[in-house]
């Protein structure tokens, strides 16, 4: 694998994004459910009210646990940790699409979590949002200014 790429230009260009068939849920790690629900994370994150942790979605319903499903998009580019510029172009895109996103930077991938059922929506703008024709401006607002 090549290492990290790092500008916005760059980023946007060798983007590939992918969308995973699995549907995650974020919840709220419980100490009765912890064991379950912290075998199964894709991630998780600490924050003063408790920990969060995003499983299969299938797993938190086992569980009981209700909450909005997301699909995730990864962005398939090895992006550097401090580059600066594909967290808000990706979400600005889907944005101005009027999708909801949940941004996570992982080590070597980005990822969008959206809602399922815009998901395959959400692709489309992040393809057509990567590689926009000549009279495309006026559909991908936001662009320009990553990519000067």
């Amino acid at each position: 694998m090549d290492g990290p790429v790092r500008g916005g230009r760059a980023m946007i260009a060798a983007m590939a994004p992918r969308l995973d068939p699995r549907r995650w849920r974020f919840v709220l790690v419980q100490p009765d459910t912890a064991p379950q629900l912290l075998g199964a994370a894709i991630g998780t994150f600490r924050e003063d009210e408790g920990v969060t942790a995003i499983v299969p979605a299938d797993v938190a319903g086992e569980l009981g646990i209700e909450g909005p499903d997301f699909a995730r998009i990864t962005l398939t580019v090895h992006s550097d940790l401090e580059g600066v510029g594909l967290t808000s172009a990706v979400s600005g895109a889907l944005a101005n699409a009027g999708i909801a996103c949940n941004m996570i930077a992982a080590f070597h991938h980005d990822h969008a979590f959206v809602p399922c059922a815009r998901a395959a929506e959400a692709l489309d703008v992040l393809r057509a949002w990567r590689r926009p024709g000549p009279d495309d401006r006026r559909q991908l607002p936001g662009r320009d200014r990553l990519l000067e």
